[in-house]
């Protein structure tokens, strides 16, 4: 028996050691496996995937343009245009490229335009075609762009996942433990934790990514490893803190991390479950982008549960109050004085519980009526960059001297029978440059529209917009607009259906959950209106500080989306902590005792929770990408916000004015025990 209190601790961080060495080469990998071409992620009905379809029959290739723009501003010289002519049939003999058209001058005569279709991965073609043109001819800029060079430069843009943001937010969680903890060794291990957790995840979803199980991107990647970091070592935070308390009362430290354990993985699967459930409503979305990050984050849960709750006390039972050196927790000893803190915020609410539940709405209120400011009807693809890349140069100089939409056409398929009728009905739509008939096939005709506009500006989806009205109108041609264009608008359009579909659905899944944790109806009902109520404020914020602060260009439909699961998923955890205590407690001492109890106890671990996970989400702001800069805003507002106003203040305020009636209809809100004059004085100071 006592060989079994250090061989199975020593046999869980061994075998943990085994994952880690293993697993850790995965993360760097994943980066290979990822998608980031918009058209992988529309569902099979959008228009946009049926015309890529079609276009198989015309040519059975899914060829990426990139387009080699270049300019000289006295005028493009016959020196220029045979080198862009040698350069281009020297990239058409690589593998993974096709030969294209010859170098085509603008009117002006100011630039050159080369397009080369690309059917490898563009990021293995792009970067030696910018290689290939680094020395042009003196005073003649080139620059690769087109929808090749933005898929590379996003790739590049997500080249910091597995380093630069790992570093960052392992040393904001460092810090952070540091400070909390004021302890060398306790936050090195938690860290190993996370790191063990991240390496375990990113075993899983690289084998079932890579056999087309779950769809994986750059973005859900990031998000992956932020949300391992994050959710493991709140979970590390639950234990690490009733670990401590235990050590007080005993001189055992592995029976102490027994009772621990037995405390903590109770609150944790319920969190991690409720998370769960929450990341697996993006399962009804029509997006695969979207819909690939449900499984994917469920993962990294999953990992983060089982690192935190079995290599985490492994090695805590062994080295016992070392962990918390140089403030070891003997056993007598008094508990820390932070408990005061909320022992005194306690007593405030309690003093005047309505003034505070009020004042606190207010002040959301007014944050959430600024979410109409928020603009997230979609941005040009060129505005994801937060940095200059050369995509969007290069895309400038496009625009300057050919029609926009130049190298990425709207591509229109109809019957082969109403080709002329499709023709002039594609021509006579505003914002279209040229038109021209480029290939017939069974039966089909294919029309290539150039627009006049940027391919991924706002414009050119109005443009494609028209178009769709204008070849859906001609009878019998059973005409269908497709192309890089298209697909940002069917993307658009999809995220909207999406961000409309399953904000309900976590709300009905999250309201089931508490329903059932808290025995209730009424308590999960006022808790899901300060979830929203909390959320609205932060979109309000964020909309201000996006449009005033940041100068952002707007946001992507999926961003609300996505700052609603998260702010939801990962809030709630902080819902069940606290009114699962004060459930608990209201067993013994009724609903107002109970619920000040509940605030003092679970102050001080949720507030760190939510500091740790804010600031890890924080991270996600190194990566110059505008999706991610404005999440990772949003879910740190939102959950300090959440943590700070909403956990504190407002729910245990509206709990106490509400009384017993919160448990309605179980047992508790028709009558509950009332504690002694002395017990009750003592649950009010916190002491």
């Amino acid at each position: 028996m006592r060989t079994a209190r250090w061989l199975v601790p020593a046999l869980l961080i061994v075998v943990w050691l085994a994952v880690g060495s293993f697993g850790g080469q995965y993360a760097g990998k994943l980066s290979s496996i990822s998608e980031n071409n918009s058209s992988y992620f529309l569902p099979e009905s959008a228009e946009s995937t049926r015309v890529t379809e079609l276009e198989r029959q015309f040519a059975d290739t899914e060829a990426i343009p990139a387009i080699v723009v270049a300019e000289r501003g006295s005028g493009i010289t016959g020196e220029d245009q045979r080198y862009l002519a040698e350069k281009g049939a020297e990239i058409a003999g690589w593998d993974g490229t096709m030969q294209g058209p010859p170098p085509i001058p603008s009117e002006d005569g100011r630039a050159l335009e080369l397009i080369v279709p690309i059917t490898a991965k563009p990021g293995d073609v792009v970067e030696p075609m910018r290689e290939l043109f680094a020395s042009p001819p003196d005073g003649l800029s080139v620059y690769v762009t087109g929808p090749a060079g933005q898929v590379a430069d996003i790739a590049e843009a997500f080249g910091g996942i597995d380093g630069l943001l790992l570093l960052v937010a392992a040393a904001v969680v460092a810090l952070i433990l540091v400070v909390v903890y004021r302890s060398p060794l306790l936050p090195l291990v938690v860290l190993i934790s996370s790191v063990f957790a991240l390496s375990l995840a990113s075993v899983l979803v690289y084998v079932l990514a890579d056999a087309d199980v779950i769809s994986l991107n750059s973005q859900s990647q990031g998000i992956l490893f932020i949300l391992v970091f994050g959710a493991a070592t709140d979970y590390a935070l639950l234990l690490v803190a009733r670990y401590r308390e235990e050590l007080r009362t005993t001189g055992d430290k592995v029976a102490a991390m027994r009772t621990a354990w037995r405390a903590t993985i109770e609150p944790v699967v319920a969190s991690a479950g409720t998370v769960i459930l929450g990341l697996l409503c993006l399962l009804f979305s029509d997006l695969e982008s979207n819909k690939g990050l449900g499984p994917v984050a469920t993962i990294g849960i999953v990992s983060s549960v089982l690192a935190s709750m079995t290599f985490l006390p492994a090695v805590l039972a062994l080295i016992g109050r070392a962990a918390y050196w140089p403030f070891r927790p003997m056993e007598g000893s008094a508990p820390p004085e932070s408990g005061a803190l909320w022992g005194r915020i306690a007593k405030r609410v309690d003093k005047r519980p309505r003034a505070v539940w009020l004042v606190t709405s207010l002040v959301l209120l007014v944050g959430a009526a600024f979410v109409p400011q928020l603009k997230a009807s979609g941005t040009a693809e060129s505005d994801i960059f937060l940095n200059e890349v050369e995509s969007v140069a290069g895309q400038e100089v496009l625009s300057r001297h050919f029609p926009g939409g130049s190298g990425s056409p709207a591509v229109v398929i109809a019957d082969a029978s109403r080709a002329d009728e499709v023709l002039a009905a594609t021509e006579g739509v505003r914002g279209v440059a040229e038109a021209e008939i480029t290939g017939t096939a069974d039966g089909l005709v294919r029309i290539s529209a150039t627009l006049s506009d940027a391919a991924d500006s706002d414009e050119a989806i109005a443009t494609v917009e028209r178009l769709r009205e204008s070849v859906h109108a001609v009878d019998g041609a059973d005409a269908l607009v497709g192309g890089s264009t298209a697909e940002q608008l069917d993307t658009r359009t999809t995220s909207e259906r999406d961000r409309t579909v399953i904000i309900p659905i976590v709300l009905v899944v999250v309201f089931a959950v508490l329903a059932l944790l808290l025995r209730a109806l009424v308590a999960p009902l006022l808790l899901i209106a300060t979830v929203v109520l909390s959320f609205a404020a932060t979109m309000g914020v964020s909309a201000l500080v996006f449009n005033h602060v940041f100068d952002f260009p707007g946001a992507d439909p999926a961003v609300p989306l996505f700052g609603f699961v998260f702010l939801v998923a990962l809030g709630i955890d902080y819902n069940i902590f606290l009114m699962t205590r004060v459930r608990e407690e209201t067993l013994s001492v009724g609903t107002h005792e109970g619920t000040l109890r509940g605030l003092t106890v679970t102050g001080g671990v949720i507030t760190s929770a939510g500091v740790v996970l804010a600031a890890t989400f924080s991270a996600l702001a190194v990566l110059p990408i505008l999706f991610l800069a404005q999440l990772a805003f949003i879910v740190a507002f939102g959950v300090l916000l959440d943590t700070l106003i909403v956990r504190s203040l407002l729910v245990p305020a509206l709990t106490i004015d509400i009384g017993r009636k919160v448990w309605w209809p179980s047992k508790l809100a028709k009558a509950e025990p009332t504690p002694p004059e002395g017990e009750k004085e003592d649950s009010r100071s916190g002491e």
